[in-house]
């Protein structure tokens, strides 16, 4: 009788974690199909819940489990396809569910990491975590990504995405009551020539930044299923650079081409960028006024956007002369633990 009971009792027990997992799961979906939806209000703070709308799946995914995240991705698609039809359930699982699912099982990718024992020593269990700069690089695939989706909604070739765009925009500026001239229209060509980078650049920012939030929450709640990874000693891959070169030249082939080397290429400076706030974090280590530093460069990236261009700089610069290595090597061995 009691084996048959306890049988029972963690039979009932593992039902209710399978319901408060699915439950989680669902919760997690629901939000972020509602913030993601908030964009169609045109309130101003539907933009800050929008651009918020990958986090409450990616705290799921980081707590419970990148299926966590899975699940609630899908739920809140196929609720956005029952409510507003197939396009707006794809727009949301290739712009927030699938980055949030995707990120979350990198992140918590591990495998047994190799050491050396001695004859017949057990070795303590130690795990290999997913490194933080490869990380930073599907963040800017998965933006590249999601921009290019948005554009090839707009159109197939380069001529026809341009010209949607800016009969949208003189549009909106017709609304506004703006008066069109010759010079609006060169403004207008080169805003529209810009803007798939700018896209690009933010949305890696948005999601880099979405993905600290998440981790932040779960660790503060107890539930994140990795230790806490040294951001300032992230580094991206050394063919990223090749890469991005290689991006470049591609913008000057014309075309639907140029755009996608456009946003790849705006992609990658921004995971350069993303290197360059570590950079920031060690080089200043010594410096006493560091807080005011570190507080000053954050303010200005967000209230200015241009500031990051220097932190990309900085991170190029790290990747070419190894500026962090350099620093560590001119730092004093430490002191032998007594």
């Amino acid at each position: 009788m009691v084996e048959v009971g306890t049988t029972s009792n963690r039979s009932k027990g593992a039902g209710q974690l399978m319901i408060a997992f699915i439950a989680i799961a669902l919760a997690a979906g629901c939000a972020s199909a509602l913030m993601y939806a908030s964009l169609m209000s045109g309130e101003p703070i539907s933009l800050v819940l929008f651009v918020l709308a990958p986090l409450p799946l990616m705290v799921a995914g980081l707590g419970w489990g990148a299926l966590s995240a899975c699940i609630g991705g899908i739920a809140a698609a196929a609720a956005f396809g029952f409510l507003f039809g197939l396009p707006h359930s794809i727009a949301f699982a290739v712009a927030v569910a699938l980055p949030a699912w995707w990120l979350a099982h990198l992140a918590l990718l591990g495998r047994p990491a190799a050491h050396d024992t001695a004859p017949g020593e057990r070795a303590a269990p130690q795990l290999e975590w997913y490194p933080v700069g490869r990380i930073t690089l599907w963040i800017g695939a998965a933006a590249a990504l999601t921009t290019l989706a948005a554009l090839l909604t707009l159109g197939t070739d380069a001529t026809s995405i341009h010209a949607t765009m800016r009969d949208k925009l003189m549009r909106v500026l017709r609304d506004a009551d703006v008066p069109l001239s010759s010079e609006t229209g060169l403004l207008i060509d080169a805003v529209i020539s810009v803007s798939p980078a700018i896209a690009a650049a933010f949305s890696t920012m948005m999601l880099a930044l979405n993905l600290w939030g998440a981790a932040k929450v779960a660790a503060m709640s107890g539930r994140l299923r990795r230790p806490w990874p040294d951001l300032k000693a992230m580094t991206l891959p050394p063919m990223t650079l090749a890469a991005l070169f290689a991006a470049i030249g591609f913008c000057f082939t014309g075309g639907l081409v140029a755009i996608v080397a456009g946003i790849a290429t705006s992609a990658l400076l921004m995971a350069y960028g993303l290197a360059g706030f570590a950079v920031l974090h060690t080089l200043t280590l010594s410096w006493r006024s560091r807080p005011f530093w570190l507080g000053s460069t954050y303010a200005l990236v967000t209230m200015f956007a241009w500031p990051v261009l220097i932190m990309v700089a900085l991170g190029l610069a790290d990747a070419a002369f190894g500026l962090r290595q350099r620093y560590w090597q001119r730092q004093p061995p430490p002191l032998p633990v007594p």
